[in-house]
């Protein structure tokens, strides 16, 4: 898998419990890298399709970089789930990501990559997808239609601070890790936390 022995995403292998993952979701509060959860109720498979929320905050635009990167590595399809919001900041979240992926595209078409091995798999593909439900409801509605998009890995922002309900009830990200059925990355919601290395 892409994260074995990847210095640029940290791996978290744990059990599906509830305090387990919000342990390991605390100590990555200032991790610069990209986290990915696999849980003992997980499968792992090859990445063929990436499930990417998008929601209304800025933050949401730091996915880009970990959507190509990954999509380089390993050919895979990146389905963007816009949310369902009646401003247009989602929109705009998701036409930065799909500049970010063009603009990756036009390098990759010209053969200005960093190594080879990335043009083995051609461009890289997405779709956009219209939620059903909105920037707050999102992370929820990723984790309930997992069969609808058939993807093998979820990629979320981590919540950028904890309010009263996260604490007595748990963030969105802890709930999605533990009902997901396949890996789960995320990535710090502050810039000056987020690093990854091409």
């Amino acid at each position: 898998m892409i994260w074995d022995n990847n210095d640029d995403i940290r791996l978290i292998e744990c059990d599906n419990n509830a305090r387990t993952i919000q342990r390991h979701l605390n100590d990555c509060r200032d991790e610069r890298r990209p986290y990915v959860f696999v849980t003992n109720t997980m499968t792992v498979k090859p990445l063929n399709r990436l499930l990417v929320p998008v929601s209304m905050l800025e933050e949401e635009t730091y996915k880009a970089e970990i959507c190509t990167y990954l999509a380089r590595k390993t050919g895979a399809h990146i389905i963007l789930l816009k949310a369902h919001d009646y401003g247009s900041h989602a929109q705009q979240n998701v036409n930065r990501i799909i500049t970010h992926i063009k603009k990756i595209n036009e390098r990759l078409a010209a053969g200005n990559t960093a190594s080879g091995d990335e043009a083995n798999h051609g461009p890289i593909t997405y779709e956009v997808v219209e939620a059903r439900k909105d920037s707050f409801g999102l992370i929820r509605e990723s984790s309930e239609r997992q069969r609808d998009f058939r993807h093998d890995l979820l990629v979320l922002t981590a919540s950028r601070d904890y309010g009263l309900d996260d604490l007595l009830f748990g963030p969105p990200e802890r709930k999605a890790i533990q009902r997901a059925l396949v890996p789960v990355m995320l990535v710090n919601p502050r810039e000056d936390l987020f690093s990854l290395c091409d």
